[in-house]
């Protein structure tokens, strides 16, 4: 006769446990489980045998010690046909099966209210323990950490999958420890550390999609995700239409997206090519948001990212589709702009949803990594000080607000010319800041604007006059900027020259 197999169940997310529990038993299993887990099963009429009878050993120390005991790692750790007349002497079961999830120190340490006392005794012990001695010896055991996987080990039942497939579980089961250990560790550093970032910084991320190539065919890319955190924002979005996403199309709607999600309440367009702007808006409409963006630069816009920050509707749908576009993200489509967009095959639709910021932005070097809060200087607000003579009026406050909006998203060093909450003209990621003036000027010019009455942004500081030398010949009569130069007296004193109005913002907005 086939011996009876074991398995072992101990859970915190005790989602989908009591329907596995029911179908081990139903093709012959038997159960041991512990605590809250046996509790549950035994409330849904499922039987188990608490593993303190099994070992028997009580439970001590108020369930802090449980499962580490030589009966069940024995158990889960027997090599089948090596250590057979081991398990006989000393009286042991094998396991077959080892079901454990994690005490959810994530989420308690996410309470603002938590301390250091209550995230320490969510600190799992003998989980993980299990979890690593059944991933070990996956050869013989299988090891599940993931409530999604139940119904597939089910479909095998009474049998355990096969030697692969079991092989991938482990490693999902060494992935989910991985992760657990550090989330504990970066926790416990931050608490000894007055820094803001953590001395030590873990990364647990799943490969979620293998992308056609990276920025350039010969590279091979993939999108990751955070595998602590609930899916979220584009990296979980998936297009309602069009080919898969690339790696330019996911950094370009990144950008976009971000960005019209700086423009306030009022109905937003950014237009977006190659991380930056050409074109952004705000209006009474979506569709006035989207036409005043589009005439700042259209040719850069032919093959562009168009973000929206309102349901994209079919009036509006009926014009994008009057050009080539790579992305459109807005929070929601109506059926009828679907059914528009759907003759435009390969254009990808996106509709973020739960969008997340990260706690932390991180860039490769030779030999580390640099990491660094991200830039939410839009979100702290704006104090601005008048260090001209003259004053913005109102008109010209909102449009410098807005202005400051734009440049922030735009790659250093950023000039935006802005009118009626609509840009005019964009110099980007320019060695000189006079030079990103004068292209922002020429873009205006190229697109038939005139920056007659315009305001400019500066994401930082003017270093020289010489740019608002040339703001003025071109109709400035507002400049926004950080401030902080050593000549920013010669700068106030050129903007006064040519009843230029200049507000300080004392934060800048490099993008690199």
């Amino acid at each position: 006769m086939t011996p009876r197999r074991t398995a072992l169940l101990s859970v915190s997310d005790k989602t989908g446990i009591e329907n596995l529990g029911r179908k081990l038993i139903d093709h012959g299993w038997q159960i041991l489980s512990t605590g809250g887990t046996a509790r549950a099963l035994r409330e849904a009429g499922v039987a188990v045998v608490d593993v303190s009878d099994h070992t028997g050993f009580p439970e001590i120390m108020g369930g802090r010690v449980k499962t580490l005991h030589p009966a069940v790692h024995g158990g889960i750790l027997a090599r089948r046909g090596v250590d057979d007349t081991v398990l006989a002497e000393q009286l042991f079961t094998a396991i077959d099966l080892v079901v454990v999830n994690l005490y959810p120190f994530a989420a308690t340490i996410a309470r603002p209210d938590c301390t250091l006392d209550e995230a320490i005794e969510q600190i799992d012990i003998g989980g993980p323990a299990m979890l690593r001695a059944a991933a070990k010896n996956h050869a013989h055991v299988c090891v599940l950490c993931d409530p999604a996987d139940y119904e597939d080990l089910s479909r095998h039942l009474p049998e355990l999958p096969d030697l692969d497939h079991r092989r991938s579980l482990a490693v999902k089961a060494f992935a989910h420890t991985a992760a657990y250990d550090g989330q504990v560790s970066q926790y416990l550093s931050s608490q000894t550390s007055e820094s803001v970032l953590p001395p030590v910084l873990n990364l647990a991320l799943d490969c979620t999609q293998t992308l056609r190539y990276g920025e350039n065919p010969h590279q091979a890319a993939g999108l990751y995700r955070d595998r602590d955190q609930p899916a979220s924002g584009l990296a979980a979005a998936r297009p309602l239409q069009g080919k898969a996403l690339s790696y330019n199309n996911l950094l370009d709607a990144d950008a976009a997206w971000k960005g019209v999600g700086q423009l306030g309440d009022k109905p937003g367009c950014v237009i977006v090519k190659h991380t930056n702007p050409c074109g952004a808006a705000v209006a009474d409409t979506l569709i006035g948001a989207y036409e005043t963006a589009l005439a700042c630069d259209p040719t850069s816009a032919f093959g562009g990212i168009v973000a929206l920050n309102r349901e994209l509707d079919d009036k509006l749908a009926a014009l994008l589709a009057e050009r080539f576009l790579e992305v459109i993200v807005a929070p929601s489509v109506s059926h009828d702009a679907r059914e528009i967009l759907s003759n435009k095959k390969n254009v990808r639709v996106i509709t973020p949803e739960n969008s997340r910021d990260h706690e932390f932005e991180i860039k490769a070097i030779d030999g580390g990594w640099l990491v660094q809060e991200p830039d939410r200087g839009m979100a702290l607000g704006l104090e601005l000080e008048t260090v001209t003579e003259r004053a913005p009026d109102p008109a010209e406050l909102e449009d410098l607000k807005f202005a400051w909006a734009v440049v922030a998203m735009v790659r250093s060093n950023a000039i935006v010319y802005a009118r009626q909450r609509a840009t005019l003209g964009i110099g980007a990621g320019q060695m000189s800041r006079v030079d990103s003036a004068r292209i922002g000027a020429l873009k205006a010019a190229d697109a038939g604007l005139s920056l007659d009455g315009a305001v400019m942004a500066s994401d930082a500081f003017f270093p020289f006059a010489d740019s608002i030398e040339a703001a003025a010949e071109q109709g400035i009569c507002a400049v926004i900027q950080p401030g902080g130069s050593m000549r920013d007296k010669e700068v106030i004193e050129a903007c006064n020259r040519h009843g230029i109005a200049m507000v300080l913002t004392g934060r800048r907005h490099f993008r690199h």
